[in-house]
């Protein structure tokens, strides 16, 4: 364990004496989490495989997850990729500084424990003030996975930070609350044509025009814990509670009887309930014994994506038994933001969903809370 001191610091003017302090950590080998764009991440020099490693102890994150490197600036990626693609200049010149991560030939002097052994590297430019001042004071590119415990909602506030990792991170930048909530999207250029591997802060359509052959599967990609994946958050189980969590497939009238059935039953049990779901229909249930989180208003995905990791841990403060959460409509998701709130309310429940039509649905709810309570013994 270690004395982890907090800086607060402006998150448009950061305090030099702040980001002098954790460029100096991050130089000595030790870890930092500090503001991005998207979520809280914790830093380390990618080209120190034993700061690397530091990184997977503190979150207790496998060796088969790979981490992003973070640059101040575009220039700088001949320092960590090699054999660039011909479209990295033209996304970097549109999307960078910014929410989007290009995996690519991985650099001779990148840490193989950054890409989990690959011969490939995660690249991103970060677009918030915080994050690019420490990159441009410490001078070296930084290896960042999201400032969490393994497998658990990211950090958008310091306060989350604190909550996984007090003592097990050197330095907390404390820049406030982050703006797109979300993680970065992720897209595999070293793959022809190349293909999205997560959905983050930049949609699909704006991806296209300037790769009109992307691919992007129809559904999450998702790889085991014992392979070396190419992207970060591409496991079944990710961003998720520790309460087990549900997804309520269908239309909100489709599963209104079928909630208040599920409720009813799971607290004549003994179980309590907690419902995640978009402001618009919180009331439609406020008679339940349930313990209600809004995910914000059904048609504002910014909004949604923002809070959405916040709700995640809310839900989880709880003490519910099991969380029913509804993903974000089909037709929201298409191309954007929603598709990766779909993304992660995907993994948070571990791929786990019931249907209004299904008549197994309450022996499945108790089967996945039985199984949750023997995982924790």
């Amino acid at each position: 364990m270690v004395a982890t001191q907090v800086y607060q610091v402006d998150p448009y003017q950061p305090d030099p004496a702040a980001i002098t302090a954790a460029a100096q950590a991050l130089a000595a080998g030790r870890l930092v989490a500090f503001p991005t764009e998207t979520v809280y991440g914790l830093g380390a020099n990618a080209l120190d495989p034993a700061a690397v490693a530091r990184i997977f102890a503190a979150k207790q994150r496998p060796f088969t997850d790979p981490l992003i490197v973070h640059l101040a600036a575009a220039a700088q990626i001949t320092q960590v990729a090699t054999a660039l693609p011909p479209e990295v200049a033209a996304l970097a010149a549109r999307f960078w500084p910014g929410p989007l991560t290009l995996v690519l030939r991985r650099g001779p002097h990148v840490a193989p424990n950054v890409s989990a052994g690959r011969e490939s590297v995660a690249v991103r430019v970060p677009a918030h003030p915080v994050a690019h001042a420490l990159l441009l004071a410490c001078g070296l590119p930084i290896a960042a996975p999201s400032a969490n415990l393994f497998s658990r909602p990211s950090p958008t506030t310091a306060r989350h930070v604190l909550d996984d990792l007090a003592g097990r991170v050197d330095l907390v930048l404390d820049g406030g609350a982050t703006t797109i909530g979300l993680e970065s999207t992720v897209v595999d250029l070293t793959q022809t044509p190349p293909v999205l591997l997560r959905p983050g802060g930049v949609g699909v359509a704006a991806l296209r025009t300037l790769l009109p052959d992307l691919r992007a599967p129809s559904t999450p990609v998702v790889v085991t814990d014992t392979e070396a994946a190419s992207s970060p958050g591409t496991l079944l189980k990710h961003y998720a509670p520790r309460t087990p969590m549900i997804l309520l497939h269908g239309a909100a009238g489709d599963d209104d009887q079928l909630v208040h059935m599920l409720v009813r039953t799971l607290y004549t049990r003994g179980l309590r309930v907690g419902l995640l779901l978009p402001d618009e229909e919180i009331a439609h249930y406020a008679d339940l014994r349930a313990d209600l989180v809004s995910l914000g208003p059904a048609q504002d995905m910014a909004a949604i994506g923002r809070f959405l990791f916040a709700r995640l841990r809310e839900a989880d403060s709880l003490g519910v038994d099991v969380i029913l959460a509804r993903p974000v409509a089909e037709q929201a998701a298409e191309g954007g933001i929603g598709l990766a709130i779909r993304d992660r309310l995907f993994r948070a429940a571990e791929g786990c969903a019931i249907d209004a039509a299904d008549p197994a649905a309450l022996e499945i709810v108790l089967r996945v809370v039985r199984r949750r309570r023997i995982e924790r013994g």
